[in-house]
């Protein structure tokens, strides 16, 4: 993929569709895209018109003759910073101001990213997503621009790339059309708080282990019982924090 302004991932809905989701990424490196969002669930969306991804190239607002789109951070320090002005013009060359969609930078300092914030996401028209690199990005375009800030966990990437993948996905799997049951997004990890029960299927016994009772007795009632005790127990032993939000 060339490193062109635009590059559109999409050839857009079908003649009298409704308006799909959109995601718009400012990077350094659009050949990274689209990466893993064009492929299975996602990729196949993609090739429908359900969503369309666009990525765009900062550099192409980069200062002189080789495009600089970095300096030193005041102060001093280690490492770059991208410059405000840069990031600011590569932002409103991308969308409109009465654009509707939330404008994101993907960064460790960010709001953990939750199901309920993809959910919400997904419902939307989409999101215009900038990827930082370097040491990070100048304060003052953060609130020029009203960046939301989101982190997708408690490490450090060596850009916003990939974690632009990650918060793509997991809206995309969630847009009308795109999982073949409705249920798939429902009964699921982080949906309701919880994580999600275990699974299984055939064979019946493999290597001394074998399926739970309830679950091969055709009693709905109480396969859905044991899911919900089960989802309990997995929630408690692994991410209690989440059972303690639940606390008034």
């Amino acid at each position: 993929m060339s490193d062109s302004p635009s590059d559109t991932l999409s050839d857009g809905p079908l003649p009298g569709a409704a308006l799909p989701w959109r995601a718009t990424v400012l990077t350094l490196y659009p050949e990274m895209f689209p990466g893993p969002l064009g492929h299975s669930l996602s990729g196949d969306a993609l090739s429908r018109g359900t969503w369309s991804l666009e990525a765009r190239q900062i550099r192409e607002h980069g200062l002189g003759r080789h495009r600089n789109v970095d300096d030193t951070p005041a102060g001093g320090g280690a490492g770059m910073v991208l410059r405000c002005d840069v990031l600011a013009a590569a932002i409103d060359a991308a969308a409109a101001p009465d654009d509707p969609r939330p404008r994101l930078l993907m960064s460790p300092r960010g709001k953990p990213l939750t199901q309920s914030r993809v959910r919400a996401l997904a419902e939307g028209p989409g999101a215009i997503i900038v990827c930082g690199r370097f040491e990070g990005v100048d304060e003052r375009v953060i609130e020029a621009r009203n960046l939301e800030e989101v982190s997708i966990g408690d490490y450090v990437l060596s850009g916003g790339e990939i974690a632009a993948v990650v918060l793509i996905d997991a809206c995309v799997r969630l847009l009308p059309g795109v999982m073949g049951k409705h249920a798939s997004g429902v009964e699921e990890s982080f949906e309701g708080g919880r994580l999600e029960y275990p699974h299984y299927t055939r064979p019946r016994e493999w290597e001394g282990r074998t399926i739970p009772d309830v679950l091969m007795g055709g009693n709905h009632a109480a396969i859905a019982r044991w899911r919900a005790e089960r989802s309990l127990a997995v929630t408690r032993a692994r991410r209690p924090d989440l059972l303690e939000r639940e606390e008034p």
